[in-house]
């Protein structure tokens, strides 16, 4: 008998034993699927750090807080959890030693991820996936308020913990891109908007607020609904397949946090899969009403004619218009076009702003491997710049979107640029 053989036989005979489901090669492989489809290494492993082993810093509003090690090291991480350890805090955000799980651990979602899905990711992570013996971080959360207690109280609030029900009289494909942008691909998390007690206003469909668009750590995640302007009302279904598996399209780029899910989810996903999300996202009824934008030259005959009377304006021909060009069209699948551009026009100017301040990098996938680079202008341009440099491009073109000001740069700025070490704040 093969040493994998012997293996299997082993961990069969513990399943038994213990009254658990036995692990197969097939368990494990499609759990590591699971894993990629919920996006859990992006969360669970730190720039540099081993796979699965924690670490990764998450800013909250009330302090910082780490990952934790989830590989099957039994001193550090969750080697020695039970499959019922497993689901309670995939589930319900309680750890095996009772205590409460911060809800950056997108428990909400995977509440609705089914049993023998979850079998299948606990089978994955013991036995696919190599122990590391890392200790876990503390959070920088100051007391009192990292007392983990009250959690309790807020999951009562503002989980439930049924799972997924199918939709009557929908098919086969929406409910499958249902169950996995409600539930493994956590969609809501960053895309719905937090109430009160920072809690996703909406968990479903059924809510009108659920992906109407979020905003987090200084990026606002667009809206994913039918909105015209600034939601997916003009992206068509293969718009969207086309965005998860390569970061981009005729329409837009990933930036931000979505750069990691693309890097390490969607891009892997199977066609059926990112064609079934694509099919449930579009079903979606727009979550406001905001008219498309109208083709309009003006700003680009200004342009052209040396025209730079509006405030913001010149910065834009001295920083941009090279990859963005004077009409706003950028190049296809190369440099976005800014000219309707659905994050552009969101009535949160925070990504926009971000991106100006920060810069960014397109994901380089398997597909699409070239990942190019927009240069950060933090450094050199001061609030005001930003501002109208962000209000130009907003209002450009036909887009519309309301005016930027300086003090929302300055706060999105301490959220980002000025919390990086070494970095010089912009007075």
């Amino acid at each position: 008998m093969k040493r994998s053989q012997v293996v299997f036989a082993l961990a069969a005979l513990a399943g038994i034993a213990s009254g658990a489901q036995a692990a197969t090669p097939e368990s494990i492989a499609h759990g590591k699927y699971l894993s990629i489809a919920g996006d859990c290494a992006a969360c669970h492993t730190a720039a540099g750090g081993q796979p699965f082993a924690g670490g990764l810093k998450m800013s909250t509003p009330v302090g910082a807080i780490y990952s934790t090690n989830i590989t099957p090291d039994k001193s550090t991480g969750i080697g020695d959890y039970s499959y019922d350890d497993f689901a309670k805090a995939v589930r319900g955000g309680v750890k095996k030693d009772g205590s409460s799980l911060y809800p950056a651990m997108p428990y909400p979602s995977y509440a609705k991820i089914t049993d023998s899905d979850l079998h299948d990711l606990y089978d994955y992570f013991m036995q696919g996936v190599k122990p590391v013996s890392q200790a876990n971080h503390d959070s920088d959360i100051p007391w009192p308020l990292n007392m983990r207690w009250p959690l309790s109280l807020w999951r009562w609030a503002f989980t439930d913990d049924k799972t997924f029900a199918s939709t009557p009289d929908k098919s086969a494909q929406w409910q499958r891109g249902a169950y996995l942008v409600q539930g493994l691909a956590h969609c809501g998390s960053c895309h719905t908007p937090r109430g009160i007690g920072f809690q996703e206003k909406a968990l479903d469909q059924s809510d009108k607020a659920y992906l109407a668009g979020g905003t987090l750590e200084g990026w606002h995640a667009p809206d994913l609904t039918a909105t015209q302007a600034d939601g997916l009302g003009r992206w068509s279904q293969q718009d969207i397949v086309e965005f998860l598996k390569t970061g981009a399209n005729t329409q837009a780029s990933a930036f931000g946090s979505m750069t990691e899910v693309v890097n390490h989810s969607t891009q892997f996903l199977t066609d059926n899969d990112l064609n079934a999300i694509a099919i449930y996202l579009k079903s979606l009824p727009a979550s406001h009403v905001m008219p498309a934008p109208q083709n309009s030259d003006a700003t680009a005959q200004a342009l052209f004619k040396g025209d730079v009377s509006q405030p913001g304006a010149q910065i834009y021909l001295d920083n941009c218009a090279a990859c963005h060009r004077s009409d706003g069209k950028g190049y296809t699948r190369t440099f976005p076009a800014l000219a309707h551009n659905s994050a552009v026009l969101s009535d949160d100017p925070s990504s926009v702003i971000s991106m100006i301040l920060q810069g960014d990098k397109r994901v380089s996938t398997q597909s699409a491997p070239t990942g190019l680079a927009m240069p950060d202008f933090g450094w050199r341009l001061d609030d005001q710049q930003v501002a109208d440099v962000a209000t130009f491009v907003r209002d450009g073109w036909g887009n519309h979107a309301k005016p930027v000001t300086a003090d929302q740069v300055k706060d999105i700025r301490k959220i980002t640029i000025e919390s990086e070490p070494g970095q010089e704040p912009q007075k």
